[in-house]
């Protein structure tokens, strides 16, 4: 893929919209990545009518491309339709408990992480939401989602109106573990995130929210304790809703 080591996160669209036909071809060729045992647990939900957009960006903190990109994605994790499946076809299902949610969670990142793939070659940019599993009822709710449906991941899908840089990534030596999971050391630190700590927008990060390193940007600033506490609550409500956590 030519565009694998050059992707840029995309948050301005144009005008022009996403034709159906191709949308729905790089649907169809993602349907080719991997899936337990060729299950295919998951589903999308295409968002194009203005108002549904309106009714979904509040539960993605009201980030603006929700509503000026073309067409919003909702993957879910989905073992209502197998269960379907199985019920009419005299199987007697067990799938209302967490391994079967992250087994569909699974298959529907990886279907959605392929068509990401399959997107960007064809040109089109997007952004992806983690904001999805902080606000599930919400979404399960704006998009009418059955029991043993939940929602996983969404992007932003448009044709790009920007070229932002590239974010930086840490070197290979912070992620590859050989043989088994080495330990972490502070001269493995210093050296996977010496470069990260040292960019000029990293370091204005640190200045404009008073604090002393980048790490503390990140755990007393935008992914708190008492907020990963609270959204760790409302997903696990959901998870009960949707009968995973029966």
């Amino acid at each position: 893929m030519a565009n694998i080591t050059t992707r840029r996160t995309i948050r301005k669209y144009t005008a022009e919209d996403v034709p159906s036909d191709l949308l729905n071809e790089l649907l169809k060729k993602a349907e080719r990545t991997q899936t337990m045992g060729n299950l295919q647990l998951y589903s999308v939900v295409t968002t194009r009518d203005p108002a549904n957009k309106a009714r979904l960006a509040p539960l993605h903190f009201n980030q603006p491309m929700v509503q000026d990109a073309p067409v919003v994605l909702t993957f879910c994790a989905d073992f209502h339709r197998t269960t379907e499946w199985a019920k009419r076809r005299k199987g007697q299902p067990g799938y209302n408990n967490i391994l079967s949610f992250l087994n569909a969670a699974s298959d529907a990142l990886l279907f959605c992480q392929t068509f990401c793939h399959l997107a960007e070659e064809a040109g089109l940019g997007l952004c992806y939401l983690g904001t999805t599993v902080y606000n599930p009822s919400g979404i399960i709710d704006a998009l009418a989602l059955p029991r043993l449906v939940m929602p996983v991941a969404t992007i932003t899908l448009g044709w790009p109106a920007e070229e932002p840089p590239l974010t930086d990534r840490l070197p290979l030596s912070a992620i590859l573990h050989e043989e088994k999971y080495q330990p972490i050391t502070d001269e493995s630190i210093d050296r996977d995130y010496r470069y990260k700590e040292s960019l000029p927008e990293n370091q204005r990060f640190v200045e404009e929210n008073q604090k002393e390193t980048l790490a503390q940007v990140f755990t007393d600033c935008r992914y708190t304790k008492r907020d990963n506490e609270a959204l760790s609550a409302t997903l696990l409500e959901a998870l009960r809703r949707q009968g995973f956590l029966d």
